[in-house]
């Protein structure tokens, strides 16, 4: 399962590959969100996903570079990098090429001209060189994903570590969830004040696309696919909203700050208030939800 993250006017979406036939659902239509778009990509099984040499529990967690040899393939032309992309990078690539720009078949003998030929774009080109030039260092946001799986792991006792990585994906996907992986867009953080972004951006699209919002959205799409809300499709448009606010709920208890807030998000905040000693495993693995939507009603008569 891969989860693919996009932004979009005022809302959240839920997008389910499978088999190829696609299904668009609209489950948030609050202007207020500051994540707008969630897709759901259902591509990539798990006997696909190749384990990386440090994938074992409790790695310290630092972004994987993928970005790096994406750029230079990119911007040089070095068929090296493209093939040590293919190499240590099989299910990234596939993803990014096939799913993402949907370009074609990895197998295509033509892919690499096409996917060379396809970011020769002046502004895409300048795209690249500015998130290299902003990115060259990721300690901080290796640093708050180490600290917020830190206090995860104190309270989910289970969870597992994905491996994250860098990559640079032409405006479209900002967080891509697979198999035991969370990829980056690294151009789609690029901090709302940057000028390609005032083109094709609302004010309030822009406010996410910043770079201290990488790790909020890392957990965020990460525990969605940990924790998926049970029958979906049958569940109503509250119980969707407060599903989601849960999990902003936790992220911000992770890491120590506010990152999201919603007026779902302050209900479940209530909500475990009034419930002393409720664990943030347990808020995560409820399933009724009658009595955080009697309080949300309750909050905003």
């Amino acid at each position: 399962m891969s989860f693919f993250k996009e932004e979009a006017r005022g809302s959240w979406k839920f997008i389910h590959f499978h088999n190829k036939q696609e299904k668009i659902v609209r489950i948030v239509g609050k202007k207020h969100y500051n994540i707008i778009l969630l897709a759901i990509l259902m591509v990539v099984s798990a006997c696909e996903y190749k384990l990386k040499p440090n994938d074992e529990e409790g790695h310290t967690i630092e972004v994987r570079r993928y970005d790096r040899l994406e750029s230079r393939y990119l911007t040089t032309g070095d068929y090296s990098a493209l093939q040590q992309m293919n190499t240590d990078y099989p299910i990234e690539t596939r993803t990014l090429i096939e799913r993402m720009l949907q370009l074609g078949p990895v197998n295509d003998p033509n892919i690499s001209k096409k996917f060379l030929m396809f970011y020769q774009d002046s502004t895409l080109q300048n795209l690249i060189s500015d998130a290299e030039a902003e990115y060259a260092n990721m300690d901080d946001i290796n640093e708050q994903l180490e600290n917020a799986f830190q206090n995860l792991e104190k309270w989910i006792k289970d969870i597992h570590r994905p491996q994250f990585y860098a990559q640079i994906g032409a405006l479209d996907q900002s967080i891509i969830v697979g198999e035991n992986s969370v990829g980056i867009s690294l151009d789609k953080y690029m901090g709302k004040d940057y000028p390609l972004y005032k083109k094709y951006y609302s004010q309030q699209q822009r406010e996410s696309m910043r770079r201290d919002q990488i790790v909020p959205d890392c957990l965020m799409f990460y525990l969605m696919s940990v924790y998926p809300m049970d029958n979906f499709d049958t569940r109503t448009q509250l119980e969707r909203d407060l599903h989601v606010a849960k999990i902003m709920w936790v992220v911000n208890k992770a890491m120590e700050k506010q990152a999201f807030n919603t007026q779902f998000y302050w209900t479940v905040d209530k909500y475990v208030n009034l419930r002393k000693g409720m664990g943030v495993k347990e808020l995560l693995e409820e399933k009724d939800y009658s009595q955080l939507i009697k309080l949300h009603k309750e909050l905003n008569p």
